[in-house]
C-alpha cells in the first residue's frame, strides 16, 4: 500500500517509484518521515511485513543540492559516526535512498531524567567528529559567512517581521556587536562544525546517537556545535545543567587533544549569540518568504538566550539596549 499526502504530489509519486525500483519491490508503504526548514522532504519506505525500512530524501534540484549530503555522509561515516548510508542516488532529480536510523529523535525521548545519559553519548559523538572527521575539506566558516548570517537579523527579523529600520546610532551599535561576535568566532580553534548539532537532528539509535542534517557542515569554531546541543530551538535547560554538560564536553575534548579557547565560557557565550541572532532572522525569513509560520513561535526562546548572555558582559550593553529599543523582551 502507498500512502501519499496529496494525489497531485508528483514529486512524491516519482520518489516512490524510484525507491521501489532501486529496492526491487513492487509493493511497500510510503509515508512522510519528516520535513525541515529547507525545501527538503523525507519519506519512509517500509515492506508490508515490517522487515525492512528505508528513507527517501526529496530535494528539488532547483532548490537544493544533494551533493554536500552525500560527500559529508562519507566523511562522517569514515570517522566512525552513525549516519545514514547513501544506498542509491539520483542527483539529477534530487532523490537519495538512505538507510533508516529509526523513528525516535532525541527531541522525542529526552527529559530531565535521561538527559545526562543521552547528552553524554552525544558529546562523545561530537568529540569524535571534531577529532576524526576531515574538516579541512569543508567550506570555511569565515568572516564573510559569519557576517551574512548575522545580517539575517536586521534584514528579516527587524525590517521584515517587526517593520522597523535601525537608525544611525542603532546601526553603529549593531555593527560593533557583529565585529565583536565575528572576531571571537574567528579566534577560536577550528574543527568540523555540523552547524545544527541539536536534539532534533540526533536519533535515539544503536549505536547512539544517529546523526542527521549535516549537509551544511563547515570548518569553523570549536564551540559552535556545543552551543547547538544545549541552547536549542526547541528545548531549554537550567543554566546549572548546561554548565555541567559544557564542563563534561571540555573534559572529553581535552582527553581527545582538541584545542579550546583560553576563555571557553566567553567564547561559548559569544558563539551562542551569533547563532541565536542568525536563527531569529532565519525563522522570520521562513515565515515571510517560505510560508512556514510555526518556527517563529520559538522566537521568545532565542530572545531570552540573547538577553541572558548580553547582560553578563559589559561590551554587550549596546545589544541589550538595542533589544530594549526594539521591544524584544
Amino acid at each position: 500500500m502507498s500512502i501519499l499526502l496529496d494525489g497531485a504530489d508528483t514529486r512524491a509519486a516519482a520518489a516512490r517509484e524510484w525507491a521501489l525500483s532501486c529496492l526491487g519491490l513492487t509493493h511497500a508503504t510510503f509515508e512522510p518521515a519528516s520535513a525541515d526548514a529547507s525545501f527538503r522532504r523525507y519519506f519512509r519506505v517500509s515492506t508490508e511485513d515490517g522487515a525492512g525500512s528505508w528513507v527517501v530524501m526529496d530535494a528539488p534540484p532547483e532548490r537544493e543540492d544533494c551533493t554536500p549530503f552525500v560527500r559529508i555522509a562519507a566523511l562522517l561515516g569514515d570517522a566512525g559516526l552513525h549516519v545514514p548510508r547513501v544506498l542509491h542516488q539520483d542527483r539529477r532529480n534530487g532523490f537519495l535512498l538512505l538507510g533508516d536510523l529509526g523513528r525516535s529523535t532525541y527531541l522525542n525521548v529526552i527529559d530531565e531524567h535521561n538527559a545526562d545519559a543521552l547528552f553524554d553519548d552525544a558529546l562523545r559523538a561530537l568529540v569524535r567528529m571534531q577529532r576524526d572527521a576531515k574538516a579541512d575539506t569543508l567550506p570555511p566558516y569565515d568572516h564573510a559567512l559569519l557576517a551574512r548570517e548575522l545580517a539575517l537579523f536586521p534584514d528579516w527579523f527587524v525590517a521584515r517581521h517587526l517593520g522597523r529600520t535601525l537608525d544611525p546610532a542603532q546601526q553603529a551599535a549593531w555593527d560593533g556587536v557583529c565585529e565583536l561576535l565575528i572576531g571571537s568566532a574567528l579566534a577560536q580553534p577550528r574543527v568540523f562544525v555540523h552547524r545544527d548539532f541539536m536534539p532534533r537532528n540526533l536519533m535515539h539509535s544503536d549505536p547512539n546517537p544517529g546523526v542527521l542534517d549535516f549537509q551544511d557542515a563547515v570548518h569553523g569554531p570549536v564551540t559552535y556545535d556545543v552551543v547547538c546541543l544545549f541552547k536549542d530551538a526547541f528545548l531549554s535547560w537550567p543554566q546549572e545543567r548546561i554548565e555541567q554538560w559544557v564542563a563534561r564536553y571540555r573534559l572529553l575534548a581535552a582527553e581527545a587533544g582538541i584545542a579550546q579557547p583560553p576563555d571557553f565560557v566567553r567564547a561559548f557565550d559569544l558563539m551562542g549569540l551569533q547563532r541565536h541572532l542568525k536563527v531569529l532572522g532565519i525563522f522570520a525569513r521562513i515565515r515571510h518568504r517560505d510560508g512556514k509560520p510555526h518556527y517563529l513561535e520559538d522566537a521568545p526562546r532565542f530572545v531570552h538566550y540573547v538577553r541572558d548572555v548580553a547582560q553578563r558582559y559589559a561590551d554587550l550593553a549596546p545589544l541589550q539596549r538595542l533589544f530594549d529599543e526594539l521591544g524584544l523582551k
